[in-house]
């Protein structure tokens, strides 16, 4: 009987285990995790959860029953400690287990400070896991001095929470901009007009030289050598995708662990999805930290364990909630070389083009704005930019031509 074994315990894990039985996997499914609870979504983490508007059993994707239903095993807090793609086993938790098919959807890790400018102190903290939400939370104190650091969408987001449970927020960005990497300069007036308005105090251009402090941080010198009192700091720098596994056993990774378009990795019989994976996209190998990818690249790879041979086909989807703006994108504008807006603030959306082609949406409070953007690109159908500006358009009927 073929046994299949998914090392993670995230989303792309437990929509992989799933799919496996939807599509008639009779073997055993394990999915082993290095965390102590089921599956959970991340995205609220840094919203719902640490506002305290979401209970920790709503990030649960299913109740443990109902793995059990389907005869799903979870092995949980169980780090692996290898994988012998030679004898096919996995080491976890001093247990070896044995697989005929196995999947890597380890996900990534945060980036943390290094300790030689205080990122070993105590009070200093990433946003990635339920246990660090957890560990930060009783900070979160009415006129307490927190730092973000980084001005992507995790710490936004992680900025905008602080600003609504009032606590004085200082943001820091090294760029000379925030959403430098992923989003454009329109994008980011928006947000930026917004984190202000909440009171903010939003430094681009500027980045943390050293935090100070006997133990735990107390303070920050900052790159323009500006020094702050600080009670907490969160650190939203990035992430990297988590490849250790993969590497020692031998698996080649290329900004991740490296697949074809059949999720597929070097070593025959195992496979790789989610934010963990990257994976040939347009002549160029990208990799996907998103909701969307977790959920259809596992269901390809699922499909593929059971001999279907379908190739994965990303059509990407993202989101990011900050104050009364909600911000959908859909598509990814690498390359764009023009931006189009339509609306005005707060509700507006920008237009992604590479000469005519349409790359992108940003929708700002615009949902139909991305719900047409996103069909119009899932469907290859094309628009023009003047077509897109013109508020008199009717953007439903561009999808009927």
């Amino acid at each position: 009987m073929t046994e299949y074994v998914i090392i993670g315990g995230g989303q792309a894990a437990a929509s992989l285990a799933e799919k496996l039985r939807a599509q008639g996997a009779e073997g055993p499914v394990i999915v082993i995790g290095d965390e102590p609870y089921p599956p959970y979504e991340r995205p609220p983490l840094s919203k719902a959860y640490l506002l305290g508007e979401q209970t920790r059993e709503r990030l649960f994707l299913r109740p443990e029953a109902i793995y059990a239903e389907k005869a799903i095993t979870l092995k949980l807090g169980t780090p692996v400690s290898a994988v012998d793609p030679e004898a096919k086993t996995v080491t976890a938790g001093g247990e070896r287990v044995s697989y005929d098919h196995l999947a890597f959807t380890t996900g990534s890790v945060p980036i943390r400070l290094p300790a030689s400018v205080g990122g070993d102190l105590a009070g200093v903290f990433t946003v990635r896991s339920l246990a660090d939400i957890d560990a930060m939370a009783p900070r979160f104190t009415e006129g307490a001095r927190v730092l973000v650091v980084g001005g992507g969408y995790i710490g936004l987001e992680a900025a905008a929470v602080s600003a609504k449970l009032g606590l004085r927020v200082t943001l820091v960005e090294m760029s000379e901009r925030i959403l430098g990497r992923v989003a454009a300069p329109e994008t980011a007036d928006v947000i930026r007009d917004a984190h202000i308005a909440h009171g903010v105090d939003l430094r681009e251009g500027v980045g943390l030289a050293q935090l100070t402090g006997e133990g735990s941080v107390a303070g920050a010198v900052l790159t323009d050598g500006t020094e702050i009192a600080v009670d907490f700091v969160i650190v939203g720098i990035g992430i990297r995708p988590d490849t250790r596994l993969a590497e020692a056993a031998g698996i080649a990774c290329d900004n991740g662990i490296a697949v074809d378009e059949y999720g597929r990795t070097s070593q025959e019989s195992i496979w790789a999805a989610g934010d963990c994976a990257s994976f040939p996209y347009k002549g160029k190998r990208i990799r996907l930290e998103s909701v969307q990818n977790a959920i259809d690249q596992s269901a390809t790879v699922a499909a593929n364990m059971l001999g279907a041979g379908a190739t994965y086909r990303p059509y990407p989807w993202f989101w990011s909630d900050q104050y009364d703006l909600k911000l959908q994108i859909a598509g990814l504008n690498t390359g764009y070389d023009r931006v189009v807006r339509r609306g005005a603030a707060p509700t507006v959306s920008h237009w992604y083009f590479r000469g005519d082609d349409l790359l992108a949406v940003d929708a700002i409070n615009a949902p139909r704005d991305y719900m047409v953007g996103k069909r119009l690109l899932e469907a290859g159908k094309s628009v023009t930019p003047e077509e897109v500006s013109d508020g008199e358009t009717d953007l439903k009927a561009l999808l009927q031509r």
